[in-house]
């Protein structure tokens, strides 16, 4: 047995398979982008117009990007953001999340003031 093939097998065997990891692979744009809108389908209707909108907006402002690990970055954001949608009668219900607190420790003083805006124009929607 070639080496390789060994180490393969005993990284199988000695720990679980992380789902996270297994569906991190990455779609190409448009079937992404596909997937993403088909999933906005079992939102209700103001999440759904929201997440399209800004979906659409968001891959019309990186169709030009050049930089790989930009564009890796991009889709495997909008990859773990698919795995997140919730399907099916459930995703009726569905109001969110809390963000993760490094995220927001990690966000510039203009990104947190952009998420401070549509804190306040989403709550204006749900009321």
């Amino acid at each position: 047995m070639r080496p390789t093939v060994v180490r393969l097998a005993e990284s199988i065997s000695k720990r679980p398979l992380n789902l996270r990891e297994a569906s991190a692979s990455l779609l190409p744009p448009k079937p992404l982008y596909r997937r993403i809108l088909r999933a906005h389908r079992s939102l209700p209707y103001e999440m759904r117009s929201l997440g399209d909108d800004y979906v659409k907006a968001e891959f019309r402002r990186h169709r030009e990007i050049d930089n790989k690990v930009h564009i890796i970055g991009f889709l495997s954001q909008w990859k773990m953001y698919l795995d997140e949608i919730p399907t099916g009668p459930e995703a009726q219900h569905f109001r969110g999340k809390k963000l993760d607190p490094t995220v927001i420790e990690k966000m510039s003083a203009e990104q947190l003031g952009q998420l401070y805006e549509l804190m306040h124009a989403t709550k204006d929607v749900w009321k």
